[in-house]
């Protein structure tokens, strides 16, 4: 892995030797577990009607000490980052392993695999050419289109150092570079006001996005939003055949289906997919995976949480159920394998299994033969927010760019349009899939009991029977 030998050690004048003791004290007799340091810089830059609104910069740093015991979990953590913090993180810890003698499970595989640079994008980029960039946006939206009313875009960049210690003497270091950019813009004429907007990003440095053939289609694309936007009229509503757009629509798949493949939730059998492993759940053709080891993606990691590799896991085969997005734990516990899914939000979380860049597969569909067949339906190219219950599989999503679609023909584009429908129910009313899978531009983030990390997101252009659509048509 990159080389941040010794960071947290000469950094805070921890001596390794007495870590690794304490460590390993601490740990003893428990399943699993390990220390997890963690330093963090980053930073973010919002430009909005005409000017910078806010500059912020901030470094984190500190350890999560976890002691397994069968179900169990010890968990201490600290921003104080020296041994007598550590040792009485141990002590905590240790009371989950009170009169428990487990058998300490195998250390992760090890690999040399990168899948980002190492390269800091905060120190590597100016702060002046930083501010620039935004300035730079704002006055190309304004001058593409006098409809333009406000331009709002956003920077942000962190570089995240970690180590892991286990009691076994294994270490497993990564540094992970992160950048976002982020256009909005609101078009007017006369009294109606529309929105649309952008974002990209992924492991790597700022120069990607510095190039103004990036920034600039970021702006276009928006600002295309947002006209389109202009146009609308108000949704339908009834249930009927929805086409979902490839790429970002995958954040419906996300929500509504891969938190249910989610560890944990199987395990504890609150997920609508628990028992059902070798099992038809979704339609022929339906092939769903999860793939943290795409180069500089931004849901990628060259390792998890947990000190494991990431992988490519196979979760929906041609509707087949065969497999879970697991941690150590919970693979453990149900006689799996780990995925490399073992994921935390910082230093002072525990470890949840969690997706990275989940997608589905592409088929064997022309999108204009797809959408050619849909004598009255709803094509939805972009989504906002939306609302999931994970037993059930329940969802509501908002779509924020969706058109008509009329006699085989894409039509007027809809405001207002939200789909309603079951993730699992879902899939298996899927008709086609289409040849053209895309992944998403590197804007997602994934939220699970109060954690946030970022994750990616993807699939192809496909059609839907039967869902619900709440409109506002009258």
């Amino acid at each position: 892995m990159t080389a941040t030998h010794d960071l947290f050690f000469t950094q805070n004048g921890l001596d390794r030797n007495n870590v690794e003791r304490i460590t390993a004290d601490a740990l003893k007799g428990a399943d699993d577990g390990e220390l997890f340091l963690e330093y963090r810089l980053s930073e973010s830059f919002v430009f909005d009607d005409g000017r910078m609104k806010a500059a912020s910069f901030d470094t984190t740093q500190g350890f999560g000490l976890r002691a397994v015991a069968g179900e169990a979990t010890g968990f201490a953590h600290s921003s104080d980052l020296s041994e007598d913090a550590i040792r009485r993180a141990a002590g905590a810890v240790q009371a989950v392993k009170s009169g428990y003698t487990g058998t300490w499970a195998q250390g992760p595989q090890r690999t040399n695999v990168q899948l980002y640079a190492a390269s800091n994008p905060i120190d590597g980029t100016p702060f002046d050419v930083k501010t620039k960039l935004l300035s730079d946006i704002d006055a190309y939206a304004r001058a593409k289109d006098s409809r333009v009313r406000q331009v709002s875009c956003s920077l942000f960049g962190e570089w995240q150092a970690i180590e892991i210690l286990r009691p076994d003497g294994m270490t497993v270091r990564d540094v992970r570079p992160l950048v976002r950019l982020n256009v909005s813009i609101v078009a007017g004429e006369g009294d109606r006001q529309e929105s649309g907007s952008h974002g990209m990003g992924g492991r790597t440095a700022y120069d990607v996005y510095l190039d103004p053939k990036m920034w600039k289609g970021a702006v276009d694309e928006a600002l295309r939003q947002a006209l389109v936007n202009l146009k609308s009229v108000p949704a339908p509503a009834g249930v009927m055949p929805v086409v979902l757009g490839p790429g970002w629509p995958g954040i419906l798949l996300h929500e509504a289906i891969g938190h249910g493949l989610e560890g944990d939730f199987n395990r504890k059998k609150t997920s609508a997919f628990a028992g059902l492993l070798g099992q038809r759940v979704a339609s022929p053709g339906v092939t769903v995976v999860d793939d943290g080891t795409i180069d500089a993606r931004r849901g990628s990691l060259s390792v998890d949480d947990e000190g494991t590799p990431t992988s490519r896991t196979v979760l929906i085969e041609d509707g087949i159920l065969k497999g879970y997005l697991q941690d150590r734990q919970n693979a453990r516990l149900m006689g799996m394998k780990a995925t490399g899914n073992g994921r935390r939000q910082g230093h002072s979380h525990s470890i949840m299994p969690r997706m990275t860049n989940t997608f589905m597969m592409a088929g064997p569909h022309d999108p204009g033969e797809i959408l050619s067949s849909v004598k009255n339906g709803i094509y939805a190219v972009n989504f906002g927010g939306g609302q999931v219950d994970i037993t059930s599989g329940k969802f509501v999503f908002s779509c924020t760019e969706a058109y008509r679609i009329e006699d085989g023909k894409v039509g007027a584009p809809v405001k207002g349009a939200t789909l309603i429908g079951n993730g699992p129910d879902s899939l298996t009313h899927v008709k086609m899939v289409g040849n053209d899978l895309k992944l998403d531009t590197g804007i997602g983030t994934c939220g699970k009991n109060g954690q946030s990390v970022p994750v990616g997101v993807g699939q192809p252009t496909l059609l839907i029977e039967g869902l619900t659509v709440g409109g506002t048509a009258a």
